[in-house]
């Protein structure tokens, strides 16, 4: 049981995450949970949910997740999705910053011993 959060509001080279650029979330394969995990978008001016936008997050859960090869899976923060990977995108305002929570539920030792890690954001050039 449990909860253990992660939370960034900046990509990997340490800029803030606008919403007017893509990034991706490569989430490494074999995520130290019994239950799931999920990485949610928010306001990055108010800390709430990002108003009008189709959906709020993706999670291990997710309906049509795709996935690659070795387990991975991409996940796209942006205005628009990447073509063929609207399953995987998590929608943003172009009118702001934003951050992300990637929360795992039922965490697992490997997380804790940092065995398992989560990578940064990256932005898409």
């Amino acid at each position: 049981g449990g909860q253990f959060y992660l939370t960034t509001t900046k990509d990997k080279p340490g800029r803030r995450l606008d919403g007017a650029n893509a990034y991706r979330l490569t989430v490494p394969p074999d995520v130290p949970v019994t239950l799931y995990w999920s990485a949610t978008a928010y306001d990055g001016a108010m800390h709430t949910l990002i108003r009008n936008t189709r959906w709020y997050s993706r999670s291990s859960i997710t309906p049509g997740l795709q996935k690659n090869v070795d387990g991975s899976v991409d996940l796209f923060f942006g205005s628009t999705p990447p073509d063929g990977k609207e399953s995987n995108w998590v929608p943003t305002s172009v009118d702001g910053s934003f951050e992300v929570l990637f929360r795992f539920y039922g965490p697992e030792k490997p997380l804790f011993q940092k065995a398992w890690v989560l990578p940064d954001i990256e932005r898409m050039e």
